[in-house]
This record gives structure tokens, C-alpha cells and sequence, in this order.
């Protein structure tokens, strides 16, 4: 035993060591897909999946819409129904995840909403909001656009070859990327669905199980979506 005057030369002042947590701090890069996702198909899972790779981002949150604004002119499957299939056809992929912010808030959706709330959850972080292309030059029209190039960085998935008119968009604020998949559309999963043609491979299988289960797209229930000539439906544009 040496006692209580032991020598404390050698000794090392915690004081002066940084915590590991705070060194090299570096702001994530996160993804937003929002849309209807009425269903969600595998063209949704394979353009958030090109652009988190392509950009580097740390996770995808898709965003199923509240109540939209642009499509009052047609039946939309119930909000929870729509959440839980993104929750079930995400879950397999651990950079994916889902928000509650839009079907969560009362009234229309708009994507300014959507931006401004995430960004109070991810005050620090990088955004990249990925939409249809074919929706880009509709931005302009959106509610207060003018800020949504502030809060985010727009990514327009389109179908290869596919032109696309840029004109007034703010360029550097604006990506567009070739992802094949797009070719799928949530209106045709729905009207398949409602004439008896297999939706298999199309959408994630659980989401085919939900779908049947619940009889989202039946006749009875939407009685108009299998008669020819509807024009489609925008799943991104709010």
C-alpha cells in the first residue's frame, strides 16, 4: 500500500479528451419520397434505391400523402391502408424508412408542409426530395415553391428516353435520373387488380397479400378504375 500521497505526474486529464460523438460530426443526406402509394410498387422501391446510391444518401423516408389537393376527383384508399403498405414492402431494407408527418396533420398536403416539419425532426441534415419527373415543371405551381428550393434538392426520376421539358426550374436545385422501373404506375397496379389480372412481381409480395385481404381495389370499391381511357394519375404532384 503506498497510501494517499501517491504520485499523480503520469496521470491523464480526462478534461482535455474530445468525446468520440463529437469529432467529425458530418450532416446526414436523406431521401424524401413522398406520394400517394396507392399501391406502392416496386417502380417507387427501385428509383429511391438508384437515388440513394447515386447520391450517397444515408436513408430513404417515404412519406405516404395525407389528403391531396390534386386528386379530389377520384377515390383514395384509406391513409392507414396506404402507410402500412410502404411499411411492409420498406421493411426488408434496413436505409428505408416511413413518416406518419403528412397522413398525420389535418387538412390538404402539400409538400411544403412536408419539408418544414421534417426539417424541424432533421434540423441539421441534407434533403433530397425525390418525385416524378414528369411532376417537376408543376413545382412552380406548388404552394410558397419558392421556399421548396431552399429546404430541398429535387430529383426527377424518369423513364429512360424519356424527354422532359426544364424550362423555368432552377437547374442547380434540380436533378433528373433515368431509373427503368418507372415504367410501373400505381394506376395500372389498380386497375389490373380490379379486372382479376395478376399484380404479382409488380408490387412487393406482402403488399399483394395486403391488398387482397383487405379488397382495397375491388369493383365495389372502386368501381371506375378499370374503364378504359381514364387518364392516369400523377402519384407524386401536390
Amino acid at each position: 500500500m503506498s497510501g494517499s500521497s501517491h504520485d499523480r505526474s503520469h496521470e491523464t486529464d480526462l478534461s482535455s479528451i474530445e468525446a468520440p460523438h463529437t469529432k467529425g460530426t458530418r450532416h446526414r443526406r436523406i431521401g424524401i419520397m413522398g406520394g400517394t402509394f396507392d399501391p406502392i410498387h416496386h417502380g417507387h422501391l427501385v428509383a429511391a434505391s438508384e437515388v440513394q446510391y447515386r447520391f450517397g444518401l444515408d436513408e430513404v423516408i417515404f412519406v405516404p400523402t395525407g389528403e391531396q389537393p390534386y386528386k379530389q376527383d377520384r377515390d383514395v384508399s384509406p391513409a392507414e391502408n396506404r402507410y402500412l403498405m410502404t411499411v411492409i414492402a420498406t421493411a426488408s431494407n434496413s436505409r428505408f424508412s416511413v413518416s406518419r408527418v403528412d397522413i398525420d396533420r389535418p387538412g390538404l398536403t402539400f409538400t411544403i408542409d412536408t419539408l418544414r416539419d421534417l426539417r424541424e425532426i432533421y434540423p441539421d441534415d441534407e434533403f433530397f426530395f425525390i418525385t416524378g419527373a414528369d411532376v417537376l415543371p408543376q413545382i412552380l405551381e406548388w404552394k410558397d415553391s419558392d421556399e421548396l428550393w431552399e429546404l430541398a434538392h429535387f430529383v426527377g426520376v424518369n423513364r429512360p428516353g424519356h424527354s422532359l421539358v426544364t424550362d423555368g426550374l432552377p437547374l442547380d436545385d434540380v436533378t433528373v435520373l433515368e431509373v427503368p422501373a418507372m415504367s410501373i404506375s400505381s394506376t395500372d397496379v389498380r386497375r389490373r387488380e380490379n379486372a382479376g389480372i395478376p399484380i404479382w412481381y409488380l408490387v412487393p409480395d406482402g403488399v399483394v397479400q395486403y391488398i387482397r385481404k383487405y379488397g382495397l381495389y375491388s369493383p365495389s370499391r372502386f368501381p371506375l378504375v378499370s374503364q378504359p381511357g381514364r387518364p392516369a394519375i400523377k402519384t407524386q404532384g401536390r
